[in-house]
């Protein structure tokens, strides 16, 4: 997903063993915005990655598309 200047994003993804399956959590250090996907181990990582991304691309997306509600001194 494309940022503001136009650059493509990074994310931090990490993955965690846990039994058969694997965690997968991927962060936006910009927004510091984290969300995670369990899959099979039998799943590639790149397959694992790219899902867990996407995942928080359409939350960071649907972020975007809703107005701040709280109040106070925004930046």
């Amino acid at each position: 997903m494309p940022d503001n200047s136009g650059q493509k994003r990074s994310y931090l993804v990490e993955f965690q063993a846990i039994g058969n399956a694997v965690k997968v959590s991927a962060l936006d250090p910009a927004t510091l915005l984290e969300v995670s996907i369990l899959g099979p181990t039998t799943a590639t990582e790149t397959e694992l990655s790219r899902l867990a991304v996407q995942k928080l691309e359409n939350m960071l997306q649907k972020r975007a598309d809703q107005p701040d509600g709280r109040g106070g001194i925004k930046a």
